[in-house]
């Protein structure tokens, strides 16, 4: 490895946000060093082994946390090169342009941020075609993309899901493809198979954070990786005003790692931890918390999932092709947002059993042969006392749920265009108990240091050599999934890193 002070930046974690950084500085010009506390993942047979990945959980991190009771639990926490993109099923939605802005729901105001929609969209433009975003949403009548074409043509439904869709079409809904980083069809040789999502991919055709970001990052000469490498502390200078170092267990060392600028992007949860095991008397809170928001607003999306049963046996490969937003800002019936439905890959026996205690493996494969699965999102909203903290060296998240009137309303209007589809049985699971996917909100951006970490860039008000580039710096969590919202951040970031640190 280079000497540390041959880096211009060091970034910390290698998924979306430190993945896309890293690439974009590095083909900009810039030296730098990607700190990745796990280590990659192995293309082998049993990436699509449901025993292996549900089971086994051989990829899952040995990983425990405390609630708000003190209670542990596994977070289900993936720390690898690629981060937990590895194991997502590629949907990358933009926020809508009204999630930018104050929105009032049933159970509160959702908060502005501190730029629009048009400061970002250039910069989901570019995040879509790194990403290779296949897509067609002149369907969806939220969509800010006004009815431009995606990178790639979209995934087709197969009949099963056609047929469903036609029965939405009739009962007035809007269904509309997903943007889905896979490289299908002409864009490369995904075989568009049943495990993609929860599963990585063997054949590295699902574009991920180490696909799109990391390799091209490394492919350029000016970057270095070092995996396995647990980033323990951020160390001030003297005066408090930047960072000098930041300390990491690599092999059994302790080391200290400086470089003029750092990036922090190790999740929302974990980088609001590292910067609260920070602590030193130049920052008695915590580094980059003046302002005591670190931590807080926690935020991971109202979750429930959807299975439709019918006697039919439902033949279906790649399930994941559609979206419905037709509810998103609510209706005449409901006038306050209830968010999104988006298909969920295909369920397998297996799979089920592995998440639905005591349920038998006849039954569970009985199910997912006749089953229709979905996952509804509804937007949480920013609670400072839904926060992460840290209680004897352990995470402890603590979490209260709010705003569940417009995910209900949400849930009970596709159980019933379920039905009307042909699925007269809906079984339904809510995920929030101890979620963590689309975690965010937890080292948040703003214009005013007094209520925000970071500014619209996503620099620490505190410390001018140190950014957080991951879904901690979301001021609210919409109801799309985060991952494509980060990328097109951590772009805009960069860039702004570039002209004005980096020249």
């Amino acid at each position: 490895m280079a000497a540390p002070n041959n880096f211009d930046i060091i970034v910390i974690g290698s998924g979306v946000g430190g993945g896309v950084a890293a690439r974009r500085l590095a083909e900009r010009g810039a030296r730098v060093l990607i700190v990745e506390r796990g280590d990659y993942v192995p293309r082998e047979p049993e990436n699509w082994s449901v025993k292996t990945v549900f089971f086994d959980r051989k990829y899952k991190a040995r990983d425990t946390w405390i609630d708000r009771t003190g209670k542990p639990f596994d977070p289900g926490m993936y720390y690898n090169v690629g981060g937990s993109t590895k194991f997502y099923g590629g949907a990358m939605f933009r926020l809508r342009e009204r999630d930018f802005e104050d929105v009032e729901h049933k159970g509160g105001v959702s908060p502005a941020w501190p730029f629009r929609y048009h400061d970002l969209a250039p910069y989901y433009d570019e995040a879509e075609r790194m990403f290779r975003i296949h897509g067609d949403d002149s369907a969806d009548k939220t969509s800010p993309r006004d009815g431009r074409s995606f990178p790639f043509p979209p995934v087709k439904s197969e009949p099963t899901v056609e047929a469903m869709a036609e029965s939405f079409r009739g009962q007035g809904l809007s269904p509309s493809y997903l943007p889905l980083a896979v490289n299908a069809g002409a864009a490369g040789t995904c075989i568009l198979c049943k495990t993609c999502d929860g599963f990585p991919c063997q054949i590295a055709q699902k574009n991920d954070a180490e696909t799109c970001g990391v390799e091209p990052a490394l492919a350029t000469g000016r970057v270095e990786l070092m995996t396995r490498t647990f980033a323990r502390r951020l160390i001030l200078s003297p005066d408090g005003r930047t960072v000098s170092g930041v300390e990491v267990e690599h092999d059994g060392e302790i080391k200290t790692l400086s470089a003029p600028l750092f990036v922090v992007a190790c999740n929302a949860v974990n980088s609001a931890a590292l910067l609260l095991r920070s602590s030193c008397a130049g920052a008695p809170a915590g580094v980059a918390n003046k302002s005591g928001v670190v931590g807080r607003h926690y935020m991971v999306h109202n979750q429930t999932a959807l299975m439709g049963l019918s006697l039919r046996k439902n033949p279906t490969v790649f399930q994941k092709t559609l979206a419905l937003n037709d509810w998103y800002f609510g209706d005449a019936a409901f006038p306050w947002p209830m968010g999104q439905m988006q298909m969920l890959g295909k369920l397998q026996g297996g799979m089920l059993t592995a998440n639905v205690r005591y349920l038998p493996k006849s039954l569970g494969d009985a199910m997912a042969k006749r089953g229709m699965d979905w996952i509804g999102l509804s937007e949480d909203l920013p609670d400072p006392d839904n926060r992460v903290t840290l209680d004897g060296g352990k995470i402890r998240l603590s979490v209260t749920l709010n705003n569940m009137d417009g995910h209900l309303e949400l849930v009970r209007r596709m159980t019933s265009a379920l039905r009307g589809a042909g699925y007269p049985v809906v079984i339904t699971k809510s995920l929030v108990a101890h979620a963590t996917g689309h975690q965010c909100g937890t080292v948040r951006l703003g214009d005013d240091p007094a209520s925000s970490a970071l500014d619209p860039f996503c620099r620490a008000w505190d410390h001018r050599n140190l950014f957080v580039i991951d879904a901690s710096f979301f001021p609210s969590s919409a109801a799309v999934n985060p991952a494509l919202t980060i990328a097109a951040q951590a772009l805009r970031a960069s860039d702004h890193m570039l002209s004005t640190d980096l020249g």
